[in-house]
């Protein structure tokens, strides 16, 4: 079943890269990547490298920080209930057959889309700074989170009052899906929502670069708010969740600028080298 699903999670998203790539990218800017393409790759190696490390470090602590988590982390999901009350349950009177689709969908395809054309668009631009601009950001919401998930345990309303959520819940209405989640995520580890933060961060850069990309900034502003709203839809995220991740992508953004090309690493190559060199003709 896993396999299935991410076959198809895959080829769904392969084909709205690609409609995506021709209407937002152009046939122009491919050229310009194409014969760029090293180049903008050695700039950004190590914001590459550093995003990878990091995806690898979440997907560990994902499997394995239950039991760190059960030793320091602050048991929440009670508190949060008394916060904000039955607030996602608003969602049930909306909620219809279609617009459960289309969450459902956002959810688990459009925001898989919404995380990866960004990058393949500003690895386009001639300037890579807002593409690792983009992956430092993408880095820090994983960081971060993971660290908060650590410290906080907090079950979702799916968890917290199931007979209420269930007319729109995620699982009950495709429960294929459970077997695609439960691969990236926990069912205590709720707080924030890194769905809302990474979505929140991909429309800020959306709305930073819209001189470029005029035409996905819209786009890029109907995803995310979708992607926010289906958590608490579906039956996953407290509104808490929900703002916590709006304020860590606010965070992650505004951090990314100060961060990339703050410390360069070809000249910190370059110095190692002068002081290797220094140190064979003091020697000599």
């Amino acid at each position: 079943m896993l396999t299935e699903l991410l076959t198809q999670v895959f080829v769904v998203v392969t084909i709205a890269l690609l409609v995506s790539i021709a209407v937002f990218v152009g046939r122009e800017r491919l050229l310009e990547t194409k014969a760029a393409w090293r180049s903008r790759l050695r700039v950004s190696a190590p914001t590459i490298v550093t995003l990878l490390a990091v995806l690898v470090l979440n997907r560990i602590m994902r499997q394995q920080g239950e039991d760190i988590s059960g030793k320091i982390g602050l048991h929440m999901t009670e508190t949060f209930y008394r916060l904000e009350g039955e607030f996602v349950l608003i969602f049930q009177s909306i909620a219809t057959d279609e617009l459960t689709a289309y969450f459902s969908a956002i959810y688990v395809y459009g925001y898989t889309f919404m995380l990866v054309f960004p990058v393949i668009a500003y690895f386009a631009l001639s300037d890579t700074r807002i593409f690792r601009r983009l992956l430092t950001a993408y880095s820090l919401n994983y960081v971060i989170g993971l660290v908060l998930y650590l410290l906080v345990i907090a079950y979702g309303p799916r968890n917290m009052m199931p007979e209420e959520v269930t007319v729109t819940m995620l699982y009950d209405n495709s429960p294929e899906y459970r077997h695609l989640t439960r691969e990236v995520n926990s069912y205590d580890n709720v707080f924030p929502s890194l769905h809302t933060s990474l979505a929140a961060t991909v429309a800020m850069f959306a709305y930073q670069t819209r001189s470029s990309y005029p035409k996905w900034f819209p786009v890029a502003i109907v995803l995310a708010v979708s992607v926010a709203i289906s958590t608490m839809y579906l039956g996953i995220h407290w509104g808490i969740d929900v703002a916590a991740g709006l304020v860590l992508a606010v965070t992650c953004v505004a951090l990314s600028t100060h961060l990339v090309d703050r410390w360069s690493l070809a000249e910190l190559l370059e110095h190692a080298e002068r002081r290797l060199d220094e140190r064979g003709r003091d020697t000599e």
